[in-house]
């Protein structure tokens, strides 16, 4: 059994208080136990305690059933929940167990209770809550974040570079180069850490590399064992608030391996027992950067983050295309107008509608998926230019086998580096993809906006989820803002492949410096295309109904239905009826039938929706008349 005292100071958030504070919380903690896959608390609940993990590992998650995204994943010494000291707001993420968890639960009401005994142990245990909280929320803002901003510390350690000496807060995981960066790239607001994936991705990068030095004996085993720790935890998605350069910066992506580099060198120091910049026995470019450089670990990186993230968008079309291919049974019995350049054409099912939606989804994740394969030839090894300077021969094979590993993809080294280090040919041709993807659900949008126009003036064939109200002025009226946002998305990602392409273009001789901006237009475009189509399958599809009722009645209006008797009338006289019953108002059934060219029955024939909506064998017939 693990002593109480012990577990918690082995916790970050209460290592170093002083005895009589430990023992008043140890008092109130209670051991406790969780199977794999259990909730500790979900979104949306009433903070009720502070969780200790003693054992095991659990995932941070926002977002709701299947729609969840794990945030982060914490480990031993890690606490949850610590807001509920605070206050008991609701939970604004969920907490489960991926492995069995052995906890240190603290009840809200009696840490609460227990400290109002000691006036000084509650200012410093509530301070150090307060502070966490600061801190996470700091990270998360999106705006410049400079030290003063992202560390309520005022305390400092300096560091060396080759510019000279600069103070960085004592509490930073990055170093010196970072904070340079951080003050010369104030530029789009938008860090790394917005971009989990890419951070995940550089880490797994810096893992595979610490492994195959480890394995050519160029690293110490303790130092590449806690690069390889420092690793898994960013991986896990711990420390991202430490990365934060703006995604847009000049240098070609040096600013964010360096800032990679640091964040991992400094987390190793402390697994090592060291302090933060202490980097005698863990440097970042001589140990976590050995064996590489910027120009094959940030396009590694890229690649890697962008088949990691594509399965968050293609999980999101698939959602989306079993949505309307849900609907394409529902509506199968609803028959409506088609048409074509906004006139009428010929009557359809909804049905058949809504299953061609989902057919094209399917036909854009198939296409999605061919192209990211590309993003699986790397150049890791190649070093500065690709000639290998500074790496092992036997270096990029060995480096290529972890990562493949690591990741799990199917990763392969590039047939030759010096080629492949300034190409940025794939990321052309998979944005061009994700802009097909971007303009075909635009397209889609603007068809239920157009079928769903109304209620009373326009087509209103469906009905899109009222989801709130439409104006300042008109009362009761109710727009279709989710399809318009997703509009609004698709534009933004069109834009964002001019980006790429022009990007693409300027790189020059040995090395593409644009990278940052293509990684910057490329994830954003993800990120925002996988929102939107969540949103817009949540939120609107899932909703849709049919107005049968109006979707008939316009059937039975239209000249379109002529066309089916074509067959019986011939092209000609059916035309003659077109034309009378524009001219008239009259509906195309009762003109044949005062004409006497077809019976009753064999007009419920040729206009039944079995014969209007699909194919079936003609009768042959004689010349006209």
């Amino acid at each position: 059994m693990h002593d109480v005292r012990t577990d918690l100071r082995a916790c970050e958030l209460f290592a170093g208080l002083d005895e009589a504070a430990l023992e008043l919380l140890a008092a109130t903690a209670r051991p406790h136990e969780v199977p794999a896959g259990a909730m500790l608390y979900t979104q949306g609940s009433s903070r009720h305690a502070c969780f200790v993990v003693v054992e095991g590992q659990a995932e941070i998650l926002r977002g709701r059933h299947d729609e969840a995204e794990r945030l982060a994943v914490l480990g031993p010494g890690d606490a949850l929940g610590e807001g509920s000291f605070l206050h008991a707001s609701l939970h604004t993420t969920s907490a489960r167990a991926l492995t069995p968890l052995a906890l240190l639960v603290l009840e809200r009401h009696a840490v609460r209770t227990a400290l109002a005994a000691n006036g000084a142990a509650a200012v410093e245990v509530l301070s150090r809550v307060a502070l966490a909280i600061s801190r996470r929320l700091q990270y998360a803002s999106s705006g410049p974040v400079g030290r003063d901003k992202a560390y309520a510390s005022g305390a400092t350690r300096v560091e060396h570079d080759l510019l000279g000496d600069r103070d960085v807060p004592a509490d930073a995981l990055y170093g010196v180069q970072t904070l340079r960066a951080v003050e010369n790239f104030p530029i789009s607001g938008v860090h790394l850490s917005h971009f989990p994936t890419l951070v995940r991705a550089l880490a797994m990068v810096k893992q595979a590399a610490a492994r195959a030095n480890l394995g050519l004996g160029l690293l110490d085993g303790e130092v590449a064992s806690a690069i390889d720790r420092a690793c898994q935890e960013i991986v896990d998605g711990r420390h991202h608030g430490h990365f934060v350069v703006d995604a847009v910066q000049g240098g070609a992506g040096t600013s964010t391996n360096m800032n990679a580099n640091e964040v991992i060198a400094n987390r190793a120091l402390e697994l090592l027992g060291a302090r933060r910049g202490d980097y005698a026995r863990c440097h970042p470019n001589n140990q976590v950067n050995l064996s590489q450089s910027t120009n094959d670990v940030y396009p590694t990186a890229l690649r890697i983050a962008t088949v990691l993230s594509l399965r968050s968008l293609t999980a999101a079309l698939e959602k989306l295309r079993a949505a309307l291919a849900a609907k394409g049974d529902e509506f199968g019995g609803v028959v409506k107008m088609g048409r074509t350049q906004l006139q009428d054409a010929v009557p359809m099912t909804m049905g058949q509608e809504f299953t061609a939606f989902a057919v094209t989804t399917g036909e854009d994740i198939a296409r999605l998926r061919e192209t990211a394969r590309l993003f699986l030839e790397v150049n890791m090894g190649g070093t500065a230019i690709g000639t290998g300077i500074n790496a092992d021969p036997h270096y990029p094979v060995l480096v290529v086998e972890h990562l493949r590993r690591i990741t799990g993809l199917d990763v392969v080294l590039a047939e030759n580096l010096v080629e492949a280090t300034p190409d940025t040919g794939a990321f052309v041709m998979f944005s061009g993809v994700l802009k097909r993807t971007a303009v075909k659900l635009s397209k889609l949008c603007n068809d239920l906006r157009l079928l769903s126009s109304g209620p009373r003036c326009g087509l209103a064939e469906i009905n899109l989820p009222a989801m709130q109200p439409g104006s300042s002025i008109m009362p009761g009226k109710v727009n279709p803002v989710i399809p318009e946002v997703v509009n609004q998305v698709a534009f933004q990602v069109i834009g964002n492949d001019l980006t790429i392409t022009l990007a693409a273009e300027a790189g020059q001789l040995q090395l593409n410096v644009m990278e940052p901006i293509i990684a910057f237009a490329l994830f954003q475009s993800l990120q925002m295309l996988t929102a939107a189509v969540n949103t817009l399958t949540a939120r609107c599809i899932r909703g849709i109904t049919a107005n049968a009722q109006r979707c008939r009645e316009l059937v039975e209006r239209s000249i379109g239905i002529v066309t089916a008797v074509v067959p019986a009338l011939g092209y000609e006289r059916a035309g003659e009826i077109a034309k009378e019953a524009l001219e008239t108002g009259k509906p195309v059934r009762e003109i044949i039938l005062a004409a006497g060219l077809l019976s009753g029955a064999e007009l419920d024939e040729l206009l039944s929706p079995e014969a209007m909506t699909r194919p079936r064998p003609l009768a042959p017939r004689g010349p006209a008349a």
